[in-house]
């Protein structure tokens, strides 16, 4: 029988038969299932952790510094719970043969690839519930959650596998900087010298470059320099753009012109929230939000809210 991804994402306490999760400060609690915790680079020692049993107890060996670092880790690993839904959708992926497949952390809202590792089974069961991407280390032979040490999570909404089932997507929203560089990605080289720091989409190359023209001093003229020192001007052009946008419609002028007017109306707005210090992410933060709700029963709410 086929399960979804959702029917796993969506497993609470009480399906997962009394397995204890996350906690909202962070501190990971035992799971029922064997997970793998390391020490470090220096004393690169694996410890099986069950039932109640922590990873700072197993290191006896490490140096006491070490093992605070270790331990603190450790509260914020997420672990494995076995379940008959996440075997069946474990079961269906493609490991290669060191039970391994490509995981890929991508930002929910502006589509970044965030970082891309490589999970095994407990990595991906740890993943689905906890809701925190959860990697295997390769150098270390053990299981990693993104943001264990530095607390910048990856806080995952849903998972996806490729068509050949041999990859995985984590699909969700970072608490921080996901680069140990300190980047918002781990991928800010390009192959053809962009100017970009980092791979950004066709939105958030214009979201950066709006920002980089409000802060430009320079004789160039810049049509965004001088609408972000001119709101009224600013404003008039918006009204214009969407006044054009809808007259694509109702003049039936095609859909290659509603085309070009979408992008003028989307261009300008998006310079009033440089303007405003608003950035799209938080916008499409707000629609992903509206996602669940009847379109009538929020405008509603809305209104409610208004008169109170």
């Amino acid at each position: 029988m086929a399960v979804s991804w959702n029917a796993a994402l969506a497993l609470n306490v009480s399906q997962l038969g009394g397995a204890q999760r996350l906690a909202s400060s962070g501190r990971a609690q035992s799971a029922s299932s064997t997970i793998f915790c390391c020490a470090g680079p220096t004393e690169r020692r694996a410890s099986i952790v069950r039932s109640g049993v922590s990873c700072s107890h197993e290191l006896a060996s490490v140096s006491d510094s070490r093992k605070s670092v270790v331990a603190a880790a450790t509260l914020a690993r997420a672990e494995p719970v076995s379940t008959p839904e996440v075997e069946a959708l474990l079961d269906s992926i493609k490991w290669d043969s060191k039970g391994l497949v490509v995981a890929i952390a991508q930002h929910i809202d502006t589509g970044a690839i965030l970082m891309q590792g490589f999970s095994n089974r407990d990595a991906i069961s740890a993943t689905l519930a906890s809701r925190r991407a959860t990697f295997f280390s390769r150098s270390r032979s053990c299981l990693w959650t993104k943001g264990e040490t530095s607390e910048n999570f990856i806080n995952v909404v849903d998972v996806y596998l490729d068509c050949d089932r041999d990859s995985i997507i984590y699909l969700g929203k970072p608490d921080g900087p996901t680069c140990h560089t300190g980047a918002e990605t781990c991928y800010f080289t390009s192959a053809f010298e962009s100017s970009n720091p980092e791979a950004l989409t066709t939105l958030y190359s214009l979201e950066s470059t709006i920002a980089s023209r409000k802060v430009e001093v320079t004789p160039k003229p810049s049509w965004t320099k001088k609408l972000v020192e001119n709101p009224k001007l600013l404003c008039s052009k918006i009204r214009e753009e969407a006044d054009e946008l809808c007259r694509s419609l109702e003049d039936n002028e095609g859909r290659e012109r509603t085309i070009s007017e979408m992008a003028d109306v989307l261009y300008h707005s998006m310079v009033l929230c440089s303007v405003q210090d608003v950035k799209m992410e938080e916008v499409l933060a707000v629609l992903r939000g509206r996602f669940s709700k009847s379109g009538v029963e929020e405008k509603a709410s809305r209104n409610v809210k208004a008169q109170t």
